[in-house]
């Protein structure tokens, strides 16, 4: 998992509450068992004209004009800015992958849905709850100013603007911890690697009738 330290963004407005799963990746794209290959389909139903299935060569497809992320003054954005309960829905992963290999780095909104919320931090995606007054002056400084860009202080725990504002954020020391070091799941364990080759190499020792057990027993 990518490390999140400081990170500076141009910042795209996705201006709608309760944006849900569903939205974010649409079902029919779930069918993958791989972790790749969703961001092409992110707010497919929001950035195509057409309806998208697996397989589709999404280069040949119409783009909806009026969709922020099809907007040439968002293009490369890496901070996506959102209202209240963002991520609300089903539970699927497939929502903070696709966001993540579409180029987001970050989510700034009010509130997220707690499932999406924990499965961001897992997948390296930061999640940053600010209150709503500061996340609708943002959305005025977004729409004023082309090529507005927002740098995350992850360390510091603040936002800041082109306007010398700090923002301050919360999170949890053991979120923060994973984030700044890039571990998800799978890293944290790997971190006990060699505790977990000393306790085998002791099991077999002991009990070296297990090595030899037939597959499925």
């Amino acid at each position: 998992m990518q490390a999140f330290t400081v990170h500076e963004g141009l910042v795209a407005p996705l201006d709608r509450s309760n944006v849900d799963t569903d939205l974010i990746i649409p079902k029919q794209f779930l069918k993958s068992i791989k972790r790749t290959g969703f961001g092409p389909n992110l707010f497919d139903e929001l950035r195509y004209l057409d309806h998208g299935e697996p397989g589709m060569d999404n280069s040949q497809r119409p783009l909806n004009p009026d969709f922020v992320l099809n907007q040439p003054r968002y293009q490369g954005a890496s901070i996506l800015l959102a209202r209240k309960n963002f991520g609300c829905g089903s539970s699927r992963e497939h929502a903070p992958w696709a966001l993540e290999q579409y180029g987001f780095r970050a989510i700034i909104a009010p509130s997220f849905a707690d499932i999406f919320f924990n499965n961001s931090y897992k997948n390296g995606l930061l999640p940053v709850i600010l209150p709503e007054g500061d996340v609708a002056a943002l959305f005025e400084a977004v729409e004023a100013r082309e090529g507005y860009t927002l740098t995350i202080d992850l360390e510091r725990q603040v936002v800041l603007t082109p306007e010398g504002k700090e923002l301050a954020f919360e999170i949890t020391a053991f979120r923060k911890y994973c984030l700044l070091n890039g571990l998800d799941d799978i890293g944290l364990t790997l971190r006990h690697a060699d505790k977990i080759r000393e306790f085998e190499a002791k099991r077999l020792a002991t009990r070296g009738w297990l090595a030899t057990q037939p597959a499925g027993l």
